[in-house]
């Protein structure tokens, strides 16, 4: 069986731009690149219709991301606190549970 083959986005960027900005035919620029033409019809229409590339469900965008790993090091460094405190106060109190050890 076949696999799709893969194109960067560099690469699909730059088709695009030898149809659109420098005015090669879909033919000509597919051939320069050495991809097939359908593929490359399928870009230059996306990009006329404003869709950049397509995502894949569930995935995010960098900002997005970005607030997430800010919420869980916030979260963290909560955890990080509570435990501390804990740690404390049962030192604490198995000090004072202790014979001879009460100041």
């Amino acid at each position: 069986m076949k696999q799709k083959k893969r194109y960067t986005p560099e690469l699909r960027e730059e088709a695009v731009k030898l149809v659109l900005a420098q005015g090669l035919t879909l033919e000509e620029a597919a051939s320069r690149i050495a991809i097939p033409k359908g593929t490359l019809v399928g870009w230059v229409n996306a990009a006329k219709s404003g869709q950049t590339q397509k995502t894949a469900p569930g995935s995010r965008t960098v900002p997005e991301l970005e607030a997430e790993v800010a919420k869980l090091r916030k979260e963290l460094a909560q955890a990080k606190m509570e435990r501390d405190i804990v740690k404390k106060a049962a030192a604490y109190f198995a000090q004072e549970s202790l014979p001879n050890t009460r100041s």
